[in-house]
């Protein structure tokens, strides 16, 4: 009997694969994130199910539920722990205390970009994600560009003039910043922001450039901080036992985009979208952009030299060293050139 040549046993096996993979029983996944369909991440979203369906042949389907359809932002870690949604957009930030590691990247004055820091941010937390989010099976992260503060009636040059003011921060750490500078926190998501700030309730916010055009929010606002102050990290994540449920073909597709690649591909039209909203926002009659002086930017940064203590302190609690921790992110920045 004639032994069969590498080349037909290899052809063989790349048709039993793909025999295996056309057999695989056909799911349909909810996808649940809390952006408006006009968000560059939305069409970075849709553009990544699709791409899981062709990889799939068609038996995994993803339908996207955007703007807060099934649930509040701030509850989109837990729906997809519990099973509400198959996969959900998570800004950690939005739950202080519950996700310290993470917070790393919430620190002031980390990131100089929302690209190649995308990248990074991804290829650092898989190293941490599995313990501080074993709820849920961790996909992928990225970050916005840098962020900054806005205001609608007191031009804020120095940290002092933060006292008395009502904010909206970004994320935890920002929050805990605010507070230490003597302000009052208002928690609101990316799209209540305008309302909050409209109605008094907040004077102040932190929002990267774009957003505050597509949410309306340089409509309140007059006064902005020009400096790249901090980063919010998003997270996507899958219910744990729809993942079980796949079969291994649907696994490593799911897994083949779930990585530091698909981050950055995800990241960068969000990157451009919100570094894009700076210059508009300058453009635009009646808006006061003003940069930092170098003494005001170094009086900033000693201001937020407490809240990097406050983030060490609960990385510590999670069980980590904080200085290995960020060392690592630092590293992990500096060689994806996108450390601040």
């Amino acid at each position: 009997m004639k032994m069969l040549s590498r080349g037909v046993m290899a052809a063989i096996a790349v048709g039993l694969a793909s025999s295996a993979a056309a057999q695989d029983t056909p799911v349909a996944l909810k996808f649940s994130h809390w952006v408006p369909p006009t968000h560059p991440m939305h069409a970075a979203a849709v553009a990544w199910a699709a791409s899981i369906d062709r990889a799939s042949n068609g038996s995994i389907k993803i339908a996207l539920f955007p703007a807060q359809q099934l649930g509040k932002a701030f509850d989109h870690y837990n729906m997809a722990r519990d099973g509400i949604v198959d996969i959900s957009h998570v800004n950690p930030g939005y739950e202080p205390g519950r996700f310290p590691i993470v917070g790393a990247v919430e620190l002031p004055f980390i990131f100089a970009n929302g690209k190649e820091g995308s990248a990074a941010l991804d290829s650092w937390y898989r190293r941490y994600a599995g313990q501080e989010m074993k709820d849920v099976h961790y996909c992928l992260s990225f970050a916005h560009d840098p962020g900054t503060l806005h205001f609608t009636r007191k031009k804020v040059v120095l940290p002092a003039d933060m006292s008395g003011l009502k904010v909206r921060p970004p994320n935890a750490v920002i929050a805990n910043w605010m507070t230490l500078l003597g302000a009052t926190n208002v928690q609101a998501a990316a799209p209540e922001i305008r309302d909050v700030l409209e109605r008094g309730v907040a004077d102040a916010a932190g929002s990267p450039w774009g957003s505050m055009l597509l949410f309306g929010i340089e409509k309140v606002t007059k006064y902005h901080i020009d400096s790249a102050l901090y980063v919010s990290e998003q997270v996507w994540v899958l219910n744990k036992s729809k993942y079980a449920s796949l079969s291994p073909s649907q696994k490593k597709v799911m897994d083949e985009h779930c990585t530091s690649d698909w981050a950055l591909k995800i990241a960068a039209p969000w990157a451009d979208f919100e570094s894009g909203g700076r210059e508009k926002i300058k453009a635009t009659p009646g808006q006061d952009v003003y940069p930092l002086s170098p003494d005001e930017l170094a009086a900033w940064r000693k201001s937020a030299e407490p809240v990097t203590g406050n983030w060490e302190a609960s990385v510590r609690r999670a069980g980590q060293d904080p200085k290995a921790v960020f060392d690592d992110l630092r590293k992990t920045l500096a060689d994806y050139k996108s450390a601040y």
